[in-house]
């Protein structure tokens, strides 16, 4: 009877969530660097905004990652 039976487990949930937490760092770190450069490009402060972007953008990545694949 094929439709009583279970789909197997592959094993791709744990590589899914694998890529989730280093797109949510990616994308962090991506898009909060840009807008630091865009405010340090406004402001000609001579990159200093960008990189507290980059750890910022990384901060909040980790902070995701934390939160929506933690346990």
């Amino acid at each position: 009877m094929a439709g009583n039976q279970t789909p197997k487990q592959s094993g791709a949930s744990g590589a899914n969530e694998g890529w989730a937490a280093v797109g949510y760092l990616i994308s962090g770190i991506a898009v909060w660097g840009f807008v630091g450069w865009l405010i340090d490009e406004w402001l000609n402060a001579g990159g200093i905004i960008t990189g507290i972007g980059c750890v910022l953008g990384a901060a909040g990545g980790i902070y995701l990652v934390v939160k929506r694949l933690g346990a």
